[in-house]
């Protein structure tokens, strides 16, 4: 979880609004909460876990990152949020009747021993749901590298035996490989309205791996980057906006 780490604030003012776009359908796949509990793995500023709350859930949110929890902590003060994250939760077994992880099975090492960790924490036959990236932000900031002429970053990849296809079938796979019970994917699009100014911000701010390669790159670089930023938004941009569709896979199912 390196790459978040300080970058609470930028992140809020950028991709949470960008992450928020799946809160509507796993909301609706979690149905009113009627006074069960549900936690929220990867909570980061905590949009998810504040909506399951108002929705009548009594909801925990977990993050590892300070940066991410203070912001959550000032702007939803009405929920808890721990200190913690995969691949091991502070939480015994069976200690919700919920779990959801948004973004969060993208980001980690061992994608199957982290879904595995989900079901432990939640009571036998509770709902879980995740979701992963389909289509993500890189392809924007591959562009800005390219209108710039600097080299874009190669990007991490798993080790075949842990990685998984980023598809409705092949997170369905992936969680069954975890033990998830009863589980089925959807892909989800949506258009993300954002602000170049915003957009801006989670580079400047460091926020996920085109702010670390922002951050690595020496003064003249980032001249260029900021350069190739512009072109690229006035290519995809209106007065000063930018519609940048984005499509996720959404993964539910039932702890064993």
């Amino acid at each position: 979880m390196k790459q978040w780490a300080g970058v609470g604030e930028a992140y809020a003012a950028s991709y949470a609004s960008l992450c928020a776009g799946t809160i509507g359908t796993l909301t609706d796949m979690l149905g009113p909460g009627g006074g069960r509990t549900v936690l929220d793995v990867g909570s980061g500023t905590g949009d998810l876990v504040a909506r399951l709350a108002r929705e009548g859930w009594r909801a925990t949110g977990c993050d590892p990152e300070a940066s991410m929890r203070a912001v959550a902590e000032r702007e939803h003060p009405e929920v808890p949020f721990i200190a913690g994250g995969l691949p091991r939760l502070p939480f015994d077994d069976d200690s919700f009747d919920a779990v959801t992880a948004n973004f969060v099975l993208n980001h980690v090492d061992d994608p199957r021993r982290s879904a595995g960790e989900l079901a432990r924490v939640a009571g036998a036959g509770a709902p879980l749901a995740a979701t992963v990236w389909v289509s993500s932000p890189s392809w924007f900031w591959r562009e800005v590298c390219e209108r710039a002429d600097l080299e874009p970053a190669a990007g991490e990849r798993l080790p075949p035996q842990r990685d998984f296809a980023r598809t409705a079938d092949g997170l369905t796979a992936m969680l069954r490989d975890a033990g998830w019970r009863e589980v089925s994917s959807t892909e989800s699009t949506w258009v993300w309205e954002v602000s170049s100014a915003a957009l801006w911000s989670s580079a400047e701010g460091g926020v996920a791996s085109a702010g670390l390669f922002y951050g690595a790159l020496n003064a003249a670089a980032r001249v260029r980057f900021r350069r190739g930023f512009d072109a690229t938004c006035a290519a995809h941009g209106r007065g000063g906006v930018l519609s940048l569709p984005h499509t996720a896979a959404v993964g539910v199912g039932r702890a064993p």
